[in-house]
């Protein structure tokens, strides 16, 4: 395997152990990881660890990883800073980080305690948002049903807004998208933030043309916001056309199954293997995204785009992206189930393919994407 040939060594914070690649929040870390790394960087590696354990495959890409506990809730509440970020306040990663004078890539706003403290003030320090994390616990609140939760999205909605305002002149912001760029900006007075692509691992468009056999929404769904949108599409299109829909994902509730039973043209497949995962995307015929939050950058949605057909989201969905062109656009259910019906039986042709090609491979390059963040840091 290739090794790094420089002598650029840079330390890069995890808010989770970045592998398996298995949601959506994980695929801007590792493949940005496996980026440098082919780019001849010497990656030092610290992840959270709670839950996913310790994974070799990481060190094929790091010359060294370390991984670190969070604390309880109980040890870690605090009425000045968000739980997601205190948690992740640990001495030894401040040790580590300062036995050398490395530049630093804290991956979320979940890392950033020791920007926010001041220990890190001597250093090249660069914070990759992955969303306007604000804005993300807003919508979290709205999307779920648990009164607990509810509660404390609310909360920790209302201390991440006021802890990104007070770091957010501190060093430089990577974001996911253009529209995280100017919230930034226009609501926090950052001077210095700078709009870098997700890492993916589709950087060529594999879509082929031909019809597709079924409807497709697929997700994590044990986040309340991708649950919520699978039982609005149960309930507003696929309980209402007949047409065959695979709802698939990551750990669905158990009362999907009930749901689907009731409809015949309904599917729910759990825990697909990556491979099964990729081959239902490359045989949707139409792919139903709905999305009720806005921040960041869908995953899902570029997953579609590069490797399926015909792709059927709201305006929330592709909020700063500049990918509507690539989209049908439906903000109704009503609107949702005419376009579903006239696209199933719709040819996805070489010239779609071709269109895609124009804008995805280009913004999505990791090669060049890593160069782009190499000059940056160095």
């Amino acid at each position: 395997m290739f090794r790094p040939l420089t002598d650029k060594h840079l330390h890069i914070v995890c808010l989770d152990v970045p592998y398996p690649v298995d949601y959506g929040g994980v695929f801007d870390l590792f493949y940005k990881i496996k980026s440098l790394y082919e780019s001849g960087i010497h990656i030092h590696l610290h992840c959270f660890e709670y839950g996913r354990g310790a994974r070799e495959e990481l060190n094929k890409y790091c010359t060294s990883v370390k991984y670190y506990q969070r604390k309880s809730f109980i040890k870690s509440v605090s009425f000045r800073l968000p739980y997601i970020v205190s948690s992740r306040a640990n001495p030894s990663l401040l040790h580590n980080l300062l036995q050398d004078n490395y530049p630093v890539l804290l991956e979320g706003i979940h890392c950033t305690y020791f920007l926010f403290s001041g220990d890190l003030k001597n250093r090249k320090v660069m914070v990759r948002l992955h969303n306007v994390e604000y804005e993300y616990y807003r919508e979290l609140s709205k999307a779920t049903n648990n009164f607990l939760k509810k509660i404390y999205f609310k909360q920790e909605s209302s201390l991440l807004k006021k802890y990104e305002k007070r770091i957010a002149g501190k060093t430089t912001f990577l974001t996911v998208s253009e529209k995280d760029t100017e919230t930034y900006r226009r609501e926090f007075g950052a001077t210095d933030v700078r709009y870098l692509p997700v890492f993916l691992p589709f950087t060529h468009v594999k879509s082929e043309a031909g019809p597709g056999n079924f409807c497709l929404y697929h997700g994590n769904l044990s986040v309340p916001e991708n649950a919520k949108a699978a039982r609005w599409l149960i309930k507003n299109v696929g309980n209402l056309l007949d047409i065959p829909f695979v709802i698939a994902g990551k750990n669905p509730p158990g009362y999907f199954e009930k749901q689907a039973h009731k409809n015949d043209n309904i599917c729910i497949v759990a825990n697909p293997s990556t491979k099964d995962m990729d081959e239902l995307i490359r045989k949707a015929q139409v792919h139903l995204l709905p999305s009720f939050n806005k921040t960041g950058v869908k995953i899902k949605l570029l997953n579609a785009l590069f490797n399926g057909k015909y792709v059927i989201t709201n305006k929330d969905g592709v909020d700063g992206t500049a990918l509507e062109s690539l989209c049908e656009i439906a903000n109704t259910a009503s609107a949702y189930k005419k376009m579903t019906a006239q696209l199933f039986h719709a040819s996805f042709t070489d010239a779609d393919i071709t269109k895609r090609k124009n804008i995805l491979e280009g913004k999505y390059d990791n090669e060049a994407n890593a160069q782009k963040l190499i000059q940056w840091i160095w």
